[in-house]
């Protein structure tokens, strides 16, 4: 029972946004090397601190969908 009638369920879209800093940092073989390096950091290391905020910006984008009508937006 949903007590905010305003709160709408998860979409197709939201669902794939949410996934997608899942999927970048959990298939390692995509990320598993060392060139390019920034400032002597593999790659491994700032590909997975990028979506660090990445993920907050895609959770962000899905939380507007779907909680933002219940503030008037």
């Amino acid at each position: 029972m949903n007590s905010n009638p305003a709160v709408r369920k998860l979409g197709a879209l939201q669902i794939a946004l949410l996934a997608i800093p899942c999927v970048a940092v959990l298939v390692v073989p995509w990320f598993n090397r060392i060139d390019p390096s920034i400032d002597g950091i593999p790659f491994f290391y700032w590909w997975q601190m990028l979506w660090v905020p990445l993920s907050g910006v895609f959770i962000g984008i899905v939380y507007r969908q779907v909680v933002g009508d219940a503030k008037g937006d």
